[in-house]
């Protein structure tokens, strides 16, 4: 992963989760100094950077694919990384997103939407301002990143700790192919 003059890129991406892979990458703490000295960061979404990159060594991507933005942003990662990792147990099954699979989308953004509003908007007005929405069009299922791209690696853990993000990547930098189930398993 190593190169001779310059250092590995890494990106960060966030599709649809929680954030709390994202969390657990900045529980790395002071060791977040000592990948700045290894690593050159250039993508991810706490530093708000807008356009994914061309040429990134290493990308961690946290959530499942649910809409066609995610799917779009997923081939993208794909096409311009040499090496992807799904990190925490939504880009690894679906988890949590996927649980809408179960029910009618209509039924979804009622209760998001309507039920659950601060404003509750009715379904005919909903309707009329559907066309101006700003939520992406939902794909038909929410599903596991690998289900859309080719995935190098699994990184299970809702979220996975610091420790075992900190491990895949100092393994990887080393060269070496990491167990990440030896220090992160499903849920944990």
């Amino acid at each position: 992963m190593t190169n001779a003059t310059t250092k590995p890129t890494v990106a960060t991406v966030w599709l649809d989760g929680c954030s709390g892979c994202h969390m657990s990458f900045m529980d790395l703490d002071e060791r977040l100094m000592t990948l700045a000295g290894l690593v050159d960061i250039l993508h991810s979404p706490v530093v708000d950077s807008k356009e994914f990159p061309q040429n990134v060594d290493l990308t961690l991507v946290e959530g499942a694919v649910s809409s066609e933005e995610d799917l779009h942003k997923a081939n993208i990662i794909r096409a311009r990384s040499k090496y992807v990792i799904a990190m925490g147990d939504c880009a690894v099954t679906g988890n949590v997103p996927a649980m809408r699979n179960y029910w009618d989308r209509s039924d979804l953004f009622d209760r998001a939407y309507v039920e659950n509003a601060q404003e509750p908007v009715s379904p005919e007005a909903r309707k009329a301002l559907l066309p101006l929405a700003v939520v992406p069009p939902l794909r038909p299922h929410a599903t596991p990143l690998h289900e859309v791209i080719k995935v190098d690696l699994y990184l299970p853990g809702c979220p996975p700790p610091a420790d075992a993000i900190w491990f895949v990547l100092t393994e990887l930098l080393a060269g070496r192919v990491p167990n990440a189930m030896s220090v992160s398993r499903f849920g944990k």
